[in-house]
């Protein structure tokens, strides 16, 4: 298993997430698996590393523990996001294996809820690769 997730309180980020219009960039494309590294900005504010985490991998080794993936089951069924700490970044831990990008936007709506936004004031920009590490020709 990787390093331990730990939960993180929404009340704990930055206060701009919650007043500001804030845009979610992937540095990954959805496609490469359980783990999509990204970032939050907003106008002249520091961006907040943020991640996709998909609790459920389980192959060649479980990615988290039972209690945090039973944790992130029992928010999405209550229209909620988990939200953790993963190598020292937010992340969004999401029920499932990988990512499509309807469920990163539902994600970062559920996000957009539990910093007191609106997810009319948040923005996906989504990349589509499969592969981690290639390189443009």
């Amino acid at each position: 298993m990787n390093e331990a997730l730990t939960e993180v309180d929404p009340f704990d980020l930055p206060e701009w997430l919650g007043e500001s219009d804030v845009t979610w960039a992937a540095a990954s494309g959805v496609r490469t698996g359980h783990h999509v590294r990204g970032s939050l900005t907003g106008d002249g504010h520091a961006d907040v590393a943020c991640d996709l985490f998909a609790v459920d991998e389980a192959y060649p080794a479980p990615v988290a523990d039972d209690r945090t993936r039973l944790r992130a089951h029992q928010a999405w069924r209550h229209g909620q996001v988990l939200l953790v700490r993963h190598q020292d970044r937010l992340a969004l831990a999401v029920p499932g294996t990988s990512f499509t990008a309807d469920l990163v936007l539902d994600a970062l709506d559920r996000l957009a809820r539990a910093v007191g936004s609106s997810a009319d004031h948040y923005t996906a920009r989504l990349r589509i690769g499969t592969e981690r590490g290639t390189q443009r020709r």
